[in-house]
Order: structure tokens, then C-alpha cells, then sequence
């Protein structure tokens, strides 16, 4: 699990500035001045809030949808992409209990959300964390993680407004919306 293993540790600590952290929908995380992200399973340190993920492989995507995205989207940890957002969510037992057919038909076909990400890659990179990969007790099922330059805050704004509004978010039934700036070196 070498490098598949992210704790995304809210307190008072680490290179990102909280600026924001709203609760959309469910229980709220208590609140987090700093957040740090560790690739390991070694916390060491006190914190608010730790939120487990694995990085696994994509499960609603067809291979000409992974194609467009690894030839587009842009890596994590460049220099102009001072502001993140980590974005957990938790789908309710409605969405759990439907097929993979059934959920791949909902997540594209009816909300069309790799077709809505792509029209915002490059500038804003994205990695997705599983948290069911580790335990079904984890707080959230997915955390996505998002960078992107202060000029896209925008577009950032826009990409959320479009999935927000889709079929597939009818499913969701706790989101977290945590907004980040990068200290400047």
C-alpha cells in the first residue's frame, strides 16, 4: 500500500491554511485551523479530524474516459496551484445497494461527470481517495482532493456547481466542503 495510503489530518498544523469548511449536507467535522497531508499510515501528532483514504482503481470510468483524463489532467504539488479543496462525501445505502451497472449508468450517463471534469482539466488537477477500501466504519466513502491556481478559483466553483446539480448527488448524504490556501516558500 506504499503510496496508496493518504491521512488527511486536520488541526493546527501543515502547509495548508483552512479558509473555509462548510458542511453541506449530514454532520459537520470539528474545526481545523491547518491541514496536513501524510502518505502513511503514521499520524504522530494531535489533531481534530483525521480522514483515512486509499488511492484504488477507478470503477465507473471506460477506458477511452481514462484515456481523456490521464492525457489532460495535470499533476498534483505544482507550483502555481496554491489553493486546494478536500471534498469528503459519504453516499447514502440507496446508492450502495444499486448495481456497479446501475451506479456507472447514474455517475455518466444520467450526470455525465467525467465529461463535466474534463472540461475543466487541465487547471485543476484532482485525486480520488476510497475510504470503503479500508473499512465500511470510515466516516465518508470517497475524499477527493483538488489543486488549482488562485485564476481558477472560478472554474473550481463552476465544476462543483455542475456535479452538485447532477442526478448522482441525490445519493449524497454527507459532504464537507473544506477550502485551503498553500504557504508561500
Amino acid at each position: 500500500m506504499a503510496g496508496r495510503f493518504f491521512s488527511f489530518v486536520g488541526g493546527s498544523g501543515g502547509p495548508w491554511a483552512v479558509k473555509r469548511q462548510i458542511t453541506l449536507v449530514g454532520d459537520p467535522l470539528p474545526p481545523a485551523e491547518r491541514l496536513d497531508v501524510l502518505a502513511d499510515r503514521n499520524i504522530g501528532k494531535s489533531a481534530s479530524w483525521v480522514l483515512r483514504g486509499i488511492t484504488s482503481n477507478e470503477r465507473y470510468v471506460e477506458r477511452t474516459e481514462k484515456e481523456q483524463l490521464v492525457a489532460k489532467q495535470q499533476g498534483l504539488g505544482r507550483a502555481e496551484a496554491t489553493r486546494a479543496a478536500l471534498i469528503p462525501i459519504r453516499k447514502s445505502p440507496a446508492w450502495w445497494a444499486l448495481t456497479q451497472d446501475d451506479r456507472r449508468a447514474i455517475f455518466e450517463q444520467q450526470s455525465q461527470h467525467i465529461k463535466i471534469g474534463l472540461k475543466y482539466l487541465p487547471p485543476v488537477a484532482r485525486r480520488l481517495h476510497h475510504c470503503r477500501d479500508l473499512s465500511e466504519t470510515e466516516p465518508f466513502d470517497f475524499l477527493t482532493w483538488f489543486e488549482y491556481a488562485s485564476a481558477y478559483e472560478q472554474a473550481f466553483e463552476d465544476l462543483l456547481a455542475e456535479l452538485r446539480a447532477s442526478e448522482e448527488w441525490r445519493f449524497v448524504d454527507r459532504e464537507v466542503d473544506i477550502r485551503l490556501v498553500r504557504d508561500e516558500a
